[in-house]
């Protein structure tokens, strides 16, 4: 699947909602003006409307049917509360339009269930689903890809929670829909928060923290090991983790074994090339990674000095508008990320209820 596929010509697109991701989608439109163009946003307030209008210099509507109604956006991109989000993905396909929704796409099983059987087979869904195009992320997926650590059987991660940790054990170990069993327990132990949202707390008064461990059997040899501790974004004394082991070797962060030649095991770096270090005057900016002298990811946004999380939400926004024009593929359809959050809430459950978790093989399977 190539997610570096650009449009011909600026795609447009509307955004429903307005708070802190949807301002992630804002700003990559002005970034990218060659490439991407937004057109106004759907909210609920008049208040939130004007200060948009404002803020962005673009119209700002009072629902997504009337935003579809003055406008034809090649794609809508949904930033708005889970208990939302399966309301206004169906009234907007219902209304014509190509949809990127945040993620997840509905709250729950039931919600899941739903959704898909009223617009599932539409295919006009897409999901903002964006961890595997994270550069270091990004890097380690083509490692595997190549077969340098041969089949993978198995990915640990450390890092972020539920739906997004699910999306890269699936993506890594390349899973499908097939029942999966789900163990899981909770732990708590004195931790300090000193990172938010918001910034430094400026209290280092220790706190229970709960850590969720989970082992996902997705079955023929394939498994996940998730764990993660509450606020583990940006409480930075947590190191985060993935592992990918497979049949000729494993990668542990940026750290690769593997058997290059008969009787010789080698162990190896990823290294990022990074710009504006030193005496580096061309500005501070990732421009690829390197694994044993092959470039196994490039920078799409090279000069544009974008963090990872913005190049790889700009590689699906791009990716998107050109699915939405039948220009390229579907970078992560509603049934991947409906598989996704299935596994999610099954940790959740398995958690609460003290018991493994099957899930069966839904609709979205095909």
């Amino acid at each position: 699947m190539n997610l570096h596929t650009r449009p011909t010509r600026p795609a447009t697109f509307a955004i429903v909602g307005s708070g802190w991701r949807a301002e992630f989608f804002a700003r990559l439109a002005q970034a990218l003006p060659a490439q991407l163009r937004l057109t106004g946003f759907a909210v609920r307030r008049p208040e939130t409307a004007e200060a948009a209008t404002r803020r962005w210099g673009v119209p700002a509507l009072l629902s997504p049917t009337e935003l579809m109604r003055q406008q034809t956006p090649d794609f809508v991109v949904t930033c708005v509360p889970w208990s939302a989000n399966e309301a206004v993905l169906t009234e907007l396909v219902e209304a014509g339009a190509r949809v990127l929704s945040e993620t997840p796409p509905a709250p729950d099983r039931d919600a899941l269930r739903r959704l898909w059987a009223r617009i599932g087979k539409q295919e006009r869904v897409q999901v903002a689903e964006q961890y595997l195009l994270m550069p270091g992320h990004a890097a380690r997926r083509e490692i595997v890809k190549r077969g340098l650590i041969g089949t993978p059987g198995s990915v640990q991660v450390s890092s972020t929670h539920g739906y997004h940790a699910v999306s890269m054990m699936r993506g890594l170990l390349g899973v499908g829909f097939e029942p999966v069993t789900v163990g899981a327990s909770r732990f708590t132990a004195p931790l300090i928060d000193p990172l938010t949202r918001a910034g430094w707390t400026d209290n280092t008064t220790p706190k229970d923290a709960g850590t969720t461990l989970a082992t996902l059997d997705f079955g023929g040899g394939a498994s996940g090991l998730y764990d993660f501790t509450d606020n583990q974004w940006h409480n930075q004394l947590r190191l985060r983790r993935i592992v990918v082991r497979g049949s000729l070797g494993e990668i542990a962060d940026d750290t690769v074994v593997h058997l290059a030649a008969p009787h010789t095991i080698v162990k190896s770096t990823i290294t990022r090339a990074q710009l504006g270090q030193d005496l580096n005057l061309d500005g501070h900016d990732t421009e690829h990674i390197v694994f044993e002298g092959q470039v196994v990811w490039r920078n799409p946004f090279l000069g544009l000095r974008l963090m990872d999380e913005e190049i790889a939400i700009a590689q699906m926004l791009v990716a998107t508008a050109a699915w939405a024009r039948d220009e390229g593929p579907a970078p992560y359809p509603l049934a991947e990320a409906c598989q996704d959050h299935l596994l999610g809430l099954a940790i959740d459950e398995a958690v609460a209820t003290g018991q493994r978790v099957v899930t069966a093989r839904e609709a979205w399977a095909g």
